[in-house]
């Protein structure tokens, strides 16, 4: 099924734009775990709508509740199941573009796919607001991993043709991570984030819409992870962040830009620091053949430009099968990058805690709790 997701943990999202709700159920999560719920709304607050001039007016708290799974504060290792209700949603902002295939969208390949049987309102299940429940169950993933001290944290590495500095992925400041993590527009340097912020508003009041990308890093990982070829550690990530929508590329490490380096330059010579083997450079972004090497996950997400714009473009009418123009009005993201930040991050924690309890099992990760309370 194609909104299921993992191995050991199995990831299913479900409901639609404008539909009743939308939610998540994880299936696989070991019994045990204190949620931090507190913890699970930040994150949700991270990628939630009409907080800034940079996202889109919709007004949704993105408020959840756990059906299942959870009882006197911790998971009880069944299938645990979270919805949000929508709450702002203006389905008559679609009935005039219910026929014409917006550009950038997936109207028409849900059209085909689907026999016109899906719901056309605000993307239908194709939407961005599918990343809410994904969120909160990364939300979820990373609680997990941060009991193991792995954390995960993103920055904006390019807004259009402005651009960020790079992590430095061989020597991890911890309080830069944090740093990022609780900022609403996560950049090393805020000089060049105002010129992206800039260029977002630019965009926006010539209604139209930029894109960019996202770099981001998980430190603390244990060497071992993975598998060669097709589960490889690559392999997953990749899998899951174009689940995301607007992903429309994933590199690693140096990335396309390890084909301008020599096999001298390109390799990350291994040193020993302490009894721990490292490697002094890491322009593999942390996996050698498909395995984790110890070295910090790097990894680059290009997002396009949000599809939703003002300005005229050519389309097909597909009930009338007559060509048309199209403006597309209503809400809308000039830059869906910052938004997009907290999706990539869990995302990349819901592959991680699987590729954890591969290694591990349930019983492995659950045992660092305590035993409950009867």
């Amino acid at each position: 099924m194609s909104s299921i997701f993992g191995n050991k943990l199995k990831v299913s999202i479900f409901g639609e734009s404008h539909g009743k709700a939308i939610g998540v159920v994880l299936d696989g999560l070991p019994s045990g775990i204190e949620l931090d719920l507190d913890f699970i709304n930040r994150e949700m607050s991270r990628r939630q709508p009409g907080k800034s001039v940079f996202s889109t007016p919709r007004k949704e708290k993105d408020d959840f509740e756990i059906l299942s799974g959870y009882f006197q504060g911790r998971s009880t290792g069944t299938p645990l199941c979270a919805i949000i209700f929508n709450r702002d949603c203006k389905s008559q902002d679609y009935d005039e573009l219910k026929n014409l295939l917006r550009p950038g969208h997936a109207d028409y390949t849900g059209f085909i796919k689907y026999s016109g049987f899906n719901d056309y309102r605000g993307g239908g299940h194709f939407s961005g607001r599918l990343t809410a429940p994904l969120v909160l169950a990364g939300a979820v993933a990373k609680h997990v991993l941060k009991s193991r001290n792995i954390l995960i944290a993103s920055h904006i590495k390019s807004i259009h043709d402005i651009c960020d500095e790079s992590f430095d992925s061989t020597n991890i400041d911890e309080g830069v991570l944090t740093k990022l993590r609780n900022s609403d527009f996560p950049v090393l340097d805020n000089r060049v984030g105002q010129k992206m912020q800039k260029r977002i508003l630019d965009a926006k009041n010539e209604m139209d819409s930029v894109g960019g990308i996202i770099e981001t890093i998980i430190v603390n990982l244990p060497p071992g992870l993975g598998f060669p070829f097709f589960d490889g550690v690559e392999s997953r990530l990749a899998h899951a962040l174009f689940s995301i929508p607007a992903v429309k590329g994933v590199e690693f490490g140096e990335g396309f830009n390890i084909t301008k380096l020599r096999g001298s330059q390109a390799n990350d010579e291994f040193v020993l620091d302490g009894d721990k083997i490292k490697t002094s450079t890491n322009h593999n972004g942390g996996i050698l053949g498909g395995i984790t090497t110890g070295m910090p996950i790097v990894f680059r997400v290009a997002i396009k430009p949000t599809p939703s714009i003002g300005v005229s473009q050519k389309t097909v009418d597909i009930y009338n099968m007559q060509e048309a123009t199209i403006a597309v009005k209503g809400r809308h993201d000039p830059c869906i990058v910052p938004r997009a930040v907290p999706a990539v991050e869990a995302a990349s924690a819901l592959v991680v805690l699987d590729l954890m309890l591969e290694r591990e099992g349930e019983y492995g990760l659950s045992g660092n709790f305590e035993k409950p309370n009867r």
